[in-house]
């Protein structure tokens, strides 16, 4: 993607969370339209699209509180500072499904939200998978349930408009041309 950065006049606000950054700055972008953009900045997201060896994928159903209710999703978290995305999932997917991954795939990365973030997700296929004996801990923030499900379950569900994440069904599609069921 080629980048045409705006130019910056004042920034308005800035705030800095845990985890992301929420700024309003009046710019002049490349068009030459003057106004007051807010934006999420984030240091974006790993995913992984974990399939069994039985071709079940291990997807989390896990409690958003931004939309107050639990989400179907494939393992992902945002990168931390000292990682990049593929370590950022390597532990991820242990963390939250109890699963190593011994093959790895790297699917693409895409914006999420880009009308108000510029959060990239950074996708990978995860196969080969073993069942760890003593996964790390979970975060003391993640209300999680593992879900096992075939490719035809999920997209029944993508179909019937079950609560799932886009992140997630984007990089379904995206793993699909590496699986074969």
């Amino acid at each position: 993607m080629a980048l045409e950065p705006s130019e910056l006049i004042q920034q308005q606000i800035y705030v800095r969370s845990r985890k992301f950054a929420f700024e309003t700055s009046r710019l002049r972008l490349p068009n030459g339209a003057v106004g007051d953009w807010s934006c999420i900045r984030h240091p974006g997201g790993a995913l992984a699209v974990p399939v069994t060896a039985e071709g079940k994928f291990v997807l989390v159903k896990q409690y958003r509180f931004a939309v107050q209710g639990r989400l179907l999703e494939f393992p992902a978290g945002t990168i931390e500072s000292q990682d990049d995305p593929f370590q950022t999932i390597q532990r991820e997917i242990e963390e939250e499904t109890g699963y190593r991954a011994h093959r790895w795939t790297h699917l693409g990365q895409f914006p999420l939200a880009p009308g108000y973030s510029d959060e990239f997700i950074y996708a990978y296929l995860a196969q080969d998978l073993e069942l760890l004996d003593n996964p790390p801990a979970q975060d003391e923030d993640e209300d999680i349930e593992l879900v096992l499900m075939s490719a035809q379950d999920f997209e029944a569900a993508v179909h019937r408009g079950d609560p799932i994440d886009a992140k997630t069904i984007a990089s379904y599609f995206l793993a699909r041309p590496y699986l074969s069921f």
